[in-house]
């Protein structure tokens, strides 16, 4: 079950391939994240020192959080992948010029989990051909619905 999407990463990337990572979170933004007040809009990963990192993502403390914690909302977050993923992502990322961005938060048993995915720019045009080719699937589908009735 999906919690927050990055629609801005499927508008401005090609998505080449995608993994599913594990989030380190403290006890409050567990409880945020199931209230619903994350957010990945700004969102990029990092590598650093031979592992990656969530930068940059949003997660808003609740007002009941505990008084003896002070929540940071855009602190820094560590990925958690197997070793052979982690030199994948990051030998496509240094060679091949991909980006890695986080494109899904989602549940997974009761485990929160994020995809990830290898990214490449899209220029401008493309971003035109691809709002077309959605805008012509969307009048396809109506017209299908259409003639249904």
């Amino acid at each position: 079950m999906s919690i927050i999407q990055n629609k801005k990463a499927f508008h401005e990337y090609f998505i080449e391939d995608r993994f599913e990572a594990g989030l380190m979170l403290e006890g409050w933004e567990v409880k945020s994240i199931r209230a619903g007040r994350a957010q990945l809009k700004e969102a990029y990963i990092i590598i650093k020192d031979g592992a990656l990192y969530l930068f940059g993502s949003h997660i808003s403390p609740l007002l009941n959080a505990s008084s003896h914690i002070y929540p940071d909302p855009v602190r820094t977050r560590k990925l958690l992948l197997h070793q052979h993923e982690i030199e994948k992502l990051i030998g496509k990322a240094q060679r091949a010029g991909f980006t890695i961005m986080p494109l899904d938060m989602h549940y997974k048993g009761n485990k929160i989990k994020l995809d990830i995915g290898l990214a490449k720019g899209k220029k401008e045009h493309d971003k035109r051909a691809t709002e077309k080719e959605r805008e012509h699937k969307r009048e396809a589908a109506q017209a299908m619905k259409k003639e249904r009735r």
